[in-house]
């Protein structure tokens, strides 16, 4: 949906976008205009989505989710796994009381489950892996009784080590018209010793499972821009953030060779192959398009260098 749509539609996004806390002032129920259009932008900064107005597959999916509260349904594992911001309240609560379950993605998969089920078993509950009203007290009354924290899952991601490039493997993906680049990168760090499988799976989904069963410690992914800004995203969201993928993002920028391509922003997101890789990741959005793949050279030796630069950090570093 964009600027001119009007109907249901339009008015089922207004009262999403106000659930969500970003409420449309100006505009009549179910015309998509310029209140409406500031609200999607304003959502999807915040929920470190690519901002363009706009109401695409991703900024509705992420309505959806940020529709949910903690205590609203059972949560179980299910395929298509259940996804929401109860499914990350629930793991920031599990991570902040040392119940590790990943990363907060919101994704109610099977590390979610081990860690809720060591969390009914410690608090006297039916270990079920089911989230269901007397868990939610549990959960609630035990982190009224804690501190605030990275949680467990921040301090576990803190504590890799990477010995050298030989010990990684690594998964580089591209989303349409750089292909060009991510051979040559694939290319400089198997040279390098690593072991590197490429995607050019559509999807971001397809290329975050590819990633996982290939046991990645890894991603570099690379999408194309139409303008001349560049970004260099990792994943984060309010209450955790990669640490390894914020690292390597810096390490990239400082090797960047600026007379090339501008210097990129780095920015932490919440963009789909940051949410569903398990490892630390990081996406390259690069433009325009013509002036990326005529720097691929540049862009590789700024991508080995950091990558090189990344494995040798203490896990102070991280």
């Amino acid at each position: 949906m964009s600027a001119g749509q009007h109907g249901e539609a339009v008015r089922d996004l207004q009262r999403r976008l106000s659930a969500a806390g970003f409420a449309v002032a100006g505009d009549a129920p179910g015309d998509f205009e310029d209140s409406t259009r500031e609200a999607v932008t304003s959502f999807q900064l915040a929920r470190g989505l690519h901002v363009s107005g706009r109401c695409d597959e991703h900024t509705w999916m992420a309505l959806v989710e940020a529709g949910w509260r903690l205590g609203d349904r059972l949560l179980v594992l299910a395929a298509p796994q259940l996804r929401g911001d109860d499914i990350s309240t629930l793991q920031d609560g599990l991570n902040q009381l040392g119940f590790d379950c990943g990363r907060p993605d919101g994704i109610f998969g099977p590390a979610t489950v081990r860690a809720l089920v060591d969390f009914q078993r410690n608090g006297g509950l039916s270990p079920d892996g089911i989230c269901g009203p007397r868990t939610v007290r549990m959960l609630e009354l035990l982190r009224r009784q804690t501190g605030s924290g990275p949680g467990v899952a921040s301090v576990r991601e803190s504590l890799t080590i990477h010995e050298s490039l030989r010990t990684l493997r690594i998964v580089v993906g591209q989303f349409g018209g750089l292909s060009s680049i991510t051979r040559s990168v694939t290319r400089s760090l198997r040279t390098g010793g690593a072991t590197v499988m490429s995607t050019d799976e559509y999807e971001a989904a397809s290329q975050a499972a590819a990633a996982n069963r290939f046991g990645a410690q890894l991603y570099v992914g690379f999408e194309a821009r139409s303008d001349e800004r560049s970004l260099i995203s990792y994943f984060a969201v309010p209450t955790f953030e990669s640490i390894g993928g914020r690292s390597l993002a810096t390490h990239l920028v400082a090797a960047w060779c600026d007379d090339v391509l501008a210097v990129p922003e780095v920015r932490g997101m919440r963009l789909p192959v940051l949410r569903e890789t398990r490892m630390p990741a990081v996406l390259c959005s690069l433009g325009p398009v013509r002036a990326a793949v005529d720097a691929t050279d540049a862009v590789t030796d700024a991508v080995v260098t950091a990558v090189t630069a990344w494995t040798t950090q203490t896990s102070t570093d991280h």
